[in-house]
């Protein structure tokens, strides 16, 4: 990837482009995200399993490569983080996506192998992404970088029948303060966004267009608000200086029932 002479607003001083790398770039938030930076001059790395959503995502942008990788197998993401560093020769920014919602149910109806692939997606899918960009962003130069995790409001309250996608999310809170902590001696900082009913195709398959289940049992319609508006919060995270960063960011459409959750 040539990362020289990128447009004002993903620029670093010296004319370089900055670098996202986003997984689960080819649909929903990982796709509203990869085009906010796009659009922004960043060069942006897009990572999924399929390559045709990907290249839908990229639409011909000059900033964009894509680089397939199934974020559940170890081998694939170590072979395709090989690939990007060979590509953009830095990380700049991580923006973990990729993500399942998993089976649905109560925990004795829960399949233990469908546990486990949430888990394997969710959590440690991230934290195998998180370490690659890790190791590339300690040796760097100039070092350091941000890592962003997309959590989910489902860190904070759960929804109903969602044992493993809501673990899945606590876990990653965890794995987002530990990051943050393990990256200070390298300038490596690692923030973690909570989004609550982005209109999204997983947010139609909870059944918030029809009612979503609430805590009472019911089925009531839920507000959502433009996925676009996730791109521009990550890419606020993203373009802080390096002297300061976002921990922490619940992104909510407005008068959902997140704070009593039915």
């Amino acid at each position: 990837m040539d990362v020289q002479g990128a447009v004002s607003g993903g620029g670093r001083p010296g004319g370089t482009a900055r670098v996202l790398v986003v997984t689960g770039a080819g649909s929903g938030i990982g796709r509203a995200v990869a085009r906010s930076f796009l659009a922004a001059g960043w060069a942006v790395v897009l990572t999924g399993r399929r390559r045709e959503p990907l290249e839908e995502t990229a639409g011909g942008a000059p900033g964009a490569r894509i680089v397939p990788m199934d974020v559940a197998d170890a081998q694939s993401v170590s072979e395709a983080f090989r690939e990007i560093s060979r590509l953009a020769g830095r990380i700049d920014v991580l923006f973990n996506n990729a993500g399942t919602f998993g089976p649905r149910g109560e925990v004795d109806e829960i399949d233990p192998l469908e546990w486990q692939r949430t888990l394997q997606v969710n959590l440690t899918g991230t934290y195998l992404c998180a370490a690659e960009a890790f190791r590339i962003m300690k040796r760097q130069r100039p070092g350091g970088g941000r890592i962003i995790n997309n959590g989910s409001i489902s860190a904070h309250a759960p929804r109903p029948l969602s044992a493993a996608y809501t673990a899945s999310k606590h876990a990653v809170t965890g794995l987002t303060r530990s990051l943050d902590l393990d990256g200070r001696p390298y300038g490596i900082t690692c923030g973690q966004i909570d989004i609550g009913n982005a209109a999204t195709e997983l947010l139609a398959g909870l059944g918030t267009d029809g009612g979503a289940l609430q805590a009472d049992g019911s089925l009531r319609p839920e507000p959502s608000f433009p996925v676009e508006e996730v791109g521009r919060a990550v890419l606020m995270m993203a373009e802080l200086p390096a002297t300061a960063t976002v921990n922490s960011l619940v992104l909510t459409a407005s008068g959902m029932p997140f704070a009593g959750r039915g």
